[in-house]
């Protein structure tokens, strides 16, 4: 393992549980790996401009007849692609905000998600182009959703991912935040030994 793209998308910014967590996983796995190269977007403190009709038209547009906003839109979708496409290990914070990941993060995915860059289209469906890759999320809540029908994060994230070739996935609970003092502690403890230990799985 050599690059890390780690994405955080709280709102919370270093207080955030998710943020948190990824943190504590990039340390460790630089305590294995001293020259790690991890690229770090805070997809909330720096938004990306999200999805519009403008940029969607950019796509489609062939280079040679883009102006220059088509240009500027285009390049910053394959900037985002190309940090993707180096990295090894993709690392998530996600958050859930009102049942779903954070609007950011879904604008970075929406960015990144691209036919003929990272999926194409087949007679059999689509193909994710972006194999070879893992991928680890970091889901903070305040209420206990794990494995129930209104867990969208989940949800999303392991059809996303997959969508662009992306299978060998982990994700890491941290849940009942809002719970009460008691239940919070013994979340984070619990998600903080997992953590932990698949940093030194990965490392191995």
């Amino acid at each position: 393992m050599n690059k890390v793209l780690h994405l955080d998308s709280s709102l919370f910014a270093a207080q955030g549980v998710s943020t948190t967590l990824g943190a504590h996983f990039v340390a460790a796995l630089r305590e294995h790996h001293p020259a790690l190269e991890v690229t770090h977007h805070d997809l909330a403190a720096t938004p990306l401009p999200a999805l519009d009709t403008a940029t969607v038209f950019a796509f489609g547009t062939p280079a040679e007849n883009r102006d220059a906003d088509q240009q500027a839109a285009v390049a910053r979708s394959d900037a985002l692609i190309a940090e993707l496409r180096e990295a090894d290990l993709l690392v998530i914070g996600a958050p859930m905000y009102n049942f779903a990941i954070p609007a950011q993060l879904k604008t970075w995915f929406d960015l990144i998600a691209r036919a003929g860059e990272t999926f194409r289209y087949t007679e059999q469906g689509p193909v994710g182009l972006l194999e070879g890759k893992r991928a680890v999320a970091f889901l903070s809540r305040g209420g206990i959703h794990r494995n129930l029908p209104e867990d969208t994060v989940a949800a999303y994230l392991t059809s996303m991912l997959p969508f662009i070739g992306i299978t060998d996935i982990h994700l890491v609970y941290a849940e009942g935040l809002n719970l009460g003092d008691e239940a919070r502690a013994a979340s984070i403890a619990q998600a903080t030994e997992e953590t932990q230990a698949l940093a030194a799985e990965l490392a191995g």
